[in-house]
């Protein structure tokens, strides 16, 4: 049987991983699980270069090897492996088809293994490996009238005005229809407008109404941003947190141990080393897919120019590019909505009117070519001390791709780190 041995499979996973040597961390699979021999000395040696904390690259796959390195097909066979990938994107795809090869020859050892030995143990041994081996599947690329019968079948059904994930806030669900899977939305935004508060906000909300949130700071540590929640949550100053024991009121201890015990119940994931790469935030969205396959995901990440690139690029722009290309063919693969935080640039500070264009995107005009939606926050009353509109932030839409574009306003209760309604704000206020 062909399917017993997906040599190519085997070849395109190997060449994927010299390509991104950071996919190594997220494959589960054993060397057991490739069929040819020099596919799996070629896994081990990758899997040794990891383990010894370099970069599994081919200089140091070749040296792990040491003499085997011929028997496999010296240098050469690497490097077409690594030339012959068509795409890195299917790194899961040839990982599903290596497994499911995998397994029906176990399927196959075990029937071979009763055939010549019948016992009452090897029938269950080999029913269960059949039941495991029909698990294993791939997805297959859908025929049009798939697509089409999807696409009837959803006219007759009423979703409502809600067809994404719920942002909390009426006039964002509104203007969006809730974050739509599978988009990468740009947050973007000068120092001190509140767009960590915002995003907290954003995946905090999602959790409370069902979901999961994976929250990937890059700047900031998980009790920093976690004492941001329990502020927002338990309407606690966020300055009080530098000395607790001196700021606290009674009051503010029961809020804090109130919030405490509502944000243990939230499935929220912070993810705070300071290096990450996209190959790093893949694997732990990934694994979240795995563990909470049946809630909306919401994939948040704090913020794009920190993260680290990999790979020699010949500038900012080109490297930033590079990242959101794969942020959002990662949003696409995964099927979640992405919201990723930027910088913009000083030239906002320039402007009598400071409120943020699309040519302020720090580094790189492929953020707007590859993100869906564009977003970015104003805060009037902070460059203006008279202004009227107090604790007002605008979120401005300067791109949607499948929605209208425009401005809507929130109210920012920026003690506690919380965006509300702005109805909300005000009747609070009467």
């Amino acid at each position: 049987m062909q399917n017993l041995r997906n040599v190519e499979a085997e070849q395109f996973l190997l060449g994927c991983i010299i390509l991104e040597g950071d996919l190594i961390k997220e494959t589960a699979l054993e060397p057991k699980h490739f069929a040819e021999e020099r596919h799996k000395q070629i896994f081990v040696a990758m899997r040794d270069v990891d383990k010894l904390g370099k970069p599994v690259e081919l200089a140091n796959i070749a040296a792990s090897m040491g003499g085997t390195l011929n028997e496999v097909g010296g240098f050469e066979y690497l490097t077409n492996l690594a030339s012959a990938v068509p795409s890195t994107h299917s790194f899961e795809t040839y990982e599903t088809l290596i497994y499911e090869a995998f397994k029906l020859r176990d399927v196959q050892s075990a029937a071979l293994a009763f055939a010549s030995s019948p016992t009452d143990e090897g029938i269950v041994e080999l029913y269960q490996k059949t039941i495991e081996a029909q698990e294993v599947g791939v997805q297959e690329t859908r025929t049009k009238m798939d697509v089409l019968t999807e696409i009837y079948t959803s006219m007759e059904e009423d979703h409502g005005d809600l067809t994404g994930v719920n942002t909390g806030l009426a006039d964002l669900n509104a203007m969006t229809g809730g974050w739509q899977k599978s988009d990468l939305i740009i947050v973007a935004a000068r120092p001190s407008m509140g767009k960590t508060a915002f995003a907290l906000n954003l995946g905090r909300n999602n959790a409370q109404k069902g979901g999961v949130t994976d929250i990937f700071s890059l700047e900031m540590s998980d009790t920093q941003l976690t004492r941001r929640m329990l502020s927002s949550i338990g309407s606690i100053e966020n300055t009080k947190w530098r000395n607790p024991k001196k700021y606290f009121s009674d009051q503010d201890y029961d809020r804090a141990n109130k919030a405490m015990g509502e944000y243990e119940k939230l499935d929220i994931y912070i993810h705070d080393q300071p290096t990450q790469t996209v190959a790093d935030i893949r694997s732990q969205i990934r694994k979240t897919k795995k563990d909470h396959p049946d809630q909306d995901h919401l994939v948040v990440i704090d913020y794009l120019q920190l993260i680290t690139p990999i790979g020699k690029f010949e500038s900012k722009n080109y490297e930033v590019g590079a990242i959101t290309k794969e942020l959002k063919n990662m949003a696409r693969s995964f099927n979640v909505p992405i919201i990723l935080l930027s910088q913009l640039s000083r030239g906002v500070e320039q402007r009598q009117d400071k409120r943020p264009m699309m040519s302020d995107l720090r580094d790189s005009g492929s953020i707007e070519q590859d993100a869906d939606i564009v977003t970015f926050l104003y805060r009037d009353d902070y460059y203006n001390k008279d202004s009227e509109q107090k604790n007002i932030v605008e979120i401005i839409f300067a791109k949607q791709r499948n929605g209208e574009v425009g401005t809507i306003n929130a109210a920012f209760m920026k003690e506690y780190g919380r965006f509300v309604n702005l109805s909300r704000q005000m009747e609070a206020a009467l």
